[in-house]
Parts: C-alpha cells; sequence; structure tokens
C-alpha cells in the first residue's frame, strides 16, 4: 500500500503505452500537482516527455505533429470542453487520452463525435485523483471543505472522487465507518458507498482470502480532535510544515532574508531527496546530530576529489562527478532550511511556547498552568499568533471548568492587538458539544479499560517534554486493531460486509477538516510495526491553516457556546 508507487506506476504506463517518439504532456492545474509530486522533470525527460502544457491556460496555435500529445486530465466539465476544442482542431499527430477518475460515457461519445480527424488512439480511466504526499499520506488540497458547519458542494464532490480514486489505484472494495454524530462525516459515507455500488464492476476485487476480514474505510472529524493541529511540531516535516509551510512539496522562502538566490523555492519530496526521505520524521535534535555526519561525509569526499594524481583517479573523478555535485546540493538544501527553523525557533522562544502547549494538551493542572499562559501572552517575545494558539489550547481543556478565565485571557490579546474572534470559533467548531472519543483523558471510573491505559502512561513519565501528546488518531488506530468494537461510536453504512470482529488487514483513513503530519508519523510508525495504513485528509494542516479552515467553516453560523465571550466574537456571528 504504497501511494507514490501507485501513481509512478500510472504515469509509467501513460508514457510506455504511447511508443517510443517525442511526446508532450497536456495537464490541467490538478494533474500538474498530481503528476510533479511524483516524477521529476528529469524523470519525465527520460520517458521522452519534452514538454508540459496546460489545457486551461493560454495556448500557442502552432501545429506541432511530429509530436504525440499524452493528455492527462479531471474528467470536469470545463476540461471535457476545453479537450473537444483540442480534438475540433488538432495541433498533435497522435491523443492518448487519460482521465484520472470515472468519466461518464455521455462524455467519452461526446468527445468521439468531435475527433472528426481520428486523432485519438486511446481513452482510458487511471486513478491517480489525488496529492500523495507521503507513501502513506494523501491530501486533495481542499483548505477549507466547510462553511456554516456544512459541507461546501464542490468539495464534497472533491473528497467523493478523491477517496473512490484511492480505493480503485489500491484495489480496495472496503468496509465503510464513519463517526457517529457527525452529519459530513455520515454524508460523505453513504456518497462513497452510493459511488461503489453504482460501480460495481470497478470495485469486484478479491474476495476475502482465508476468510481475512475485508478493508476498512474510517471517516473521521477533525473536529473530535481539534488539538494535535494547534500544536507545535518537532519532526523535521512536521516542523518545517509549521514554520514555513510546505505546498506541493514545495517551500517558498524568497521571502526569507539571507537565504541564497539558488533556494528560493526548495523541493521536500522523500521519493526524489534520499537524507529527508530517510529523515522526515526525525526530531528537531536528531536532524542538527545527521546532517553534521552528512556535512562530514560531503567533506571527506570534497578531499577525496583534490587527490587528482594518475589516469585512474581522473577516472573515478569523472564518474563520481555528478553524484558528488548532488550531494553538494542536498547539504546545502537542508542546510538552509534547518538554519531558518532554528533562527524561527530562537526568535518566537518556542522551547518555552512548545512545552506550555504540550503541558496543556496533556495534563489538567489549572491554576498553575493559567499563571504561565497570563506571564508568557504579555510577553512581547511571544509571537500574538502563539500567544493566541495559547488561549485557545485553555479554552478548549478547560472549557467547562469551574475557574475557566477564558475571557481575562482574551482581554490581554485584545490589549496586544490580536484576532480575539479565533478562540470562540475554535469552540463552536471544536467545542465539547461537538467532540466524541477522550480527547483530553477525562477518564470516567466506569471505563475500567481506559483508566488502567491512563495510570500506565502515568507511571511511564515523559521521554521528551515537547513530544509528550499523541494524536486522538493513535487511540483509535490501537482500538481497530486490537479488535475492539468499533460499534456504536463508528457505524458501517454497508454492514453486510461485516460479519466478523477480526480487524482489518488494510485501513484507509480519512480526515474531513485536514489531517496534519503528527498524525502521519503515527501511521508511519504502525506501519513499520507490521500493519497497512493509508492517511488521507482534505488538506494537510499546520496551525494558521487550521484556524483559517475553523473561522470559515463557522461563517454564518450562530455562536451559541461561547456567551461568556461575546463581545469577542465576529459581530455577524451573534
Amino acid at each position: 500500500m504504497n501511494l507514490i508507487s501507485g501513481i509512478k506506476l500510472y504515469i509509467e504506463k501513460m508514457c510506455s503505452e504511447s511508443g517510443p517518439g517525442m511526446k508532450i504532456l497536456l495537464l490541467d492545474k490538478e494533474t500538474t500537482s498530481i503528476i510533479s509530486m511524483a516524477f521529476s522533470q528529469s524523470d519525465m525527460l527520460q520517458r521522452e516527455v519534452y514538454l508540459f502544457e496546460r489545457l486551461d491556460s493560454g495556448r500557442s496555435n502552432e501545429r506541432l505533429k511530429y509530436l504525440k500529445c499524452i493528455v492527462f486530465i479531471r474528467p470536469t466539465k470545463q476540461n471535457i470542453q476545453l479537450l473537444a476544442t483540442e480534438l475540433r482542431n488538432p495541433k498533435y499527430s497522435a491523443y492518448f487520452i487519460y482521465f484520472s477518475n470515472i468519466i461518464p460515457r455521455t462524455d467519452i461519445k461526446y468527445l468521439a463525435e468531435c475527433d472528426e480527424s481520428e486523432s485519438v488512439r486511446e481513452v482510458k480511466e487511471l486513478y491517480a485523483d489525488y496529492l500523495c504526499v507521503n507513501p502513506n499520506l494523501f491530501s486533495l488540497s481542499l483548505p477549507n471543505c466547510m462553511t456554516n458547519l456544512n459541507w461546501l458542494p464542490d468539495a464534497l464532490t472533491r473528497s467523493v472522487q478523491g477517496i473512490t480514486a484511492v480505493l480503485l489505484s489500491l484495489k480496495l472494495n472496503p468496509v465503510i465507518r464513519y463517526r457517529a454524530g457527525s452529519q459530513v462525516a455520515q454524508l460523505l459515507a453513504k456518497l462513497i458507498y452510493d459511488q461503489t455500488t453504482k460501480e460495481s464492476a470497478l470495485f469486484d476485487f478479491r474476495s476475502n482470502v482465508d476468510g481475512a476480514a475485508p478493508p476498512l474505510l474510517l471517516l473521521l472529524d477533525r473536529r473530535d480532535d481539534p488539538v494535535t493541529p494547534l500544536l507545535h511540531q518537532w519532526s523535521y516535516q512536521a516542523m518545517v510544515h509549521e514554520l514555513l509551510q510546505i505546498r506541493n512539496n514545495r517551500v517558498d522562502l524568497s521571502e526569507r532574508p539571507n537565504v541564497p538566490k539558488e533556494f528560493k523555492e526548495v523541493v521536500l519530496s522523500g521519493d526524489q531527496d534520499e537524507f529527508y526521505g530517510s529523515n522526515m520524521y526525525a526530531n528537531y535534535g536528531e536532524i542538527g546530530s545527521t546532517i553534521k555526519q552528512l556535512m562530514d561525509e560531503f567533506q571527506r569526499k570534497a578531499n577525496d576529489h583534490k587527490k587528482v594524481e594518475s589516469i585512474a583517479d581522473m577516472k573515478n573523478f569523472i564518474e563520481s562527478y555528478p553524484q558528488f555535485k548532488k550531494m553538494s546540493g542536498t547539504v546545502q538544501k537542508h542546510l538552509c532550511v534547518i538554519g531558518e527553523l532554528s533562527g524561527l525557533t530562537t526568535k518566537r522562544n518556542l522551547f518555552e511556547v512548545s512545552e506550555l502547549e504540550q503541558e496543556i494538551a496533556c495534563k489538567a493542572e489549572h491554576s498553575a498552568q493559567l499563571q504561565r499562559i497570563k506571564k508568557l501572552i504579555a510577553d512581547e517575545r511571544v509571537s500574538i499568533d502563539d500567544a493566541v494558539k495559547l488561549v485557545t489550547l485553555y479554552a478548549l481543556r478547560y472549557e467547562r471548568h469551574a475557574n475557566c478565565d477564558t475571557s481575562g485571557l482574551l482581554q490581554i490579546i485584545k490589549m496586544r492587538g490580536g484576532n480575539t474572534q479565533i478562540v470562540p470559533a475554535l469552540i463552536e467548531y471544536a467545542g465539547t458539544h461537538v467532540r466524541q472519543g477522550d480527547l483530553f483523558n477525562m477518564v470516567r471510573i466506569t471505563d475500567a479499560v481506559k483508566l488502567t491505559r491512563h495510570l500506565i502512561k502515568g507511571l511511564k513519565g515523559v521521554e521528551n517534554v515537547f513530544t509528550q501528546h499523541t494524536p486522538l488518531l493513535k487511540e483509535t488506530l490501537d482500538d481497530i486493531f486490537k479488535g475492539r468494537d468499533l460499534e456504536p461510536q463508528y457505524p458501517a453504512i454497508n454492514s453486510e460486509l461485516v460479519p466478523f470482529r477480526r480487524p482489518p488487514q488494510e485501513l484507509v483513513v480519512f480526515i474531513i477538516g485536514g489531517a496534519t503530519y503528527e498524525e502521519a508519523l503515527t501511521v508511519h510508525q504502525l506501519n513499520n510495526a507490521g500493519h497497512k495504513v493509508i492517511l488521507g485528509g482534505t488538506t494537510i494542516h499546520n496551525s494558521q491553516s487550521f484556524i483559517s479552515e475553523a473561522l470559515m467553516a463557522t461563517t454564518g453560523t450562530q455562536f451559541k457556546h461561547t456567551k461568556s465571550m461575546l463581545k469577542y466574537c465576529n459581530p455577524d456571528n451573534l
């Protein structure tokens, strides 16, 4: 279950089926991102693809009859119209058309009617309709999927298409479970079930071998765990996303001072960068020592290259030079990124801020934490964004505490010129009235299993104060793989497939409202332990994008659960 390998196989198939000869690749905005995250431009050149064009942007009318054209687009109405226009007046010798998802028969018929010159050689569906971020992580690049706490229609349609494509590319026909009580999860589950039933011929994969449990698709709601995206992360990939933002495997450093010109935009792809692939889940401390080892190795090779004395030395130098050059680029790139992370960590006092964030997330010590928060958020060295996050975490944890003082903290934020609307919006979006599950270990004595787990966790102590929090997803996945009963919290929509309690061997988890890199790390650890889990989300969040989504999702809703914070709310929500 490797998503990047799946997308690569599809791209290889496209390039080989069109035969030898020079080719152009015709894409749309989304498929451009899908391909660029799996293959570099030099990889495509090796497959005789020399030109890339966008179907949906201004193109020249020059006829290039010596080129074959591979078309890889999403089957949207706009794309069908643009392709029809292209086929009525073809510029290339032959067209090999691949759609990234299921396409209606009527559209195929319409395109056939437009192809009067009979230049189309192939029309196929290849289910590569999602962005593969890591081998076990995909995104649909939907920064906002709700308004008024209900689905945005376009985001819902895109989510159905994206998840369907993941299931088809992995050849899974799963049991579909959703988080009970979440209308958005229930609606998505129903539409995916309708799609798999309607296209039952496509989903006719191998029946369960040796009585193994069928695969599982689990649809979760981000609002059950608003804490994970708010915390500062310390693993390499998550930290880069939190402080510098990763977009389609690219980090834009053009606004950062003192960054060399060639590193104004850096590509961070585990598949194309061996160092990053090996260290994306390493924590900040480990990365420092690993980059030091890489530096030492680089210096040793650089010294070897100075000793060119014989013909054999010259031959070795010429053969190893491209690899040496590549290594030089890797060292410089990661030193540049780590330098930026280090500078921001010091400037924003993140060690102290993060330690308090973790304490709030993991321990119920109200009065001591309240005093520390007051002190930190009044400190000018702490950025206003970090101050707002601390208050939000406090408000989520102590929402129903007798001495909760969120209003007093919001007053300090207001005096510093911060956006006070964020805190009430996040309580409405993911407060106690919305959440299910045991987010803050508010354990009732009746639940013996959870109480024991909580006590053991307390006795073990903490290895690292900056990483003591574990996402709620970890507990959910542990329950699934231990074969615990998922009803009634996660009912199945196609229950005829659920005759036994054995844990599934393959699991796809999709988080409505966005996944995080910390959750991807949890999935990575489970996969290393022998499980097969894929994680996806409407987007991949850092704290700022999560806050933006919560503000967007609560637009148009009347705030009923934040009466004590009315003067800090947006007037539109009153």
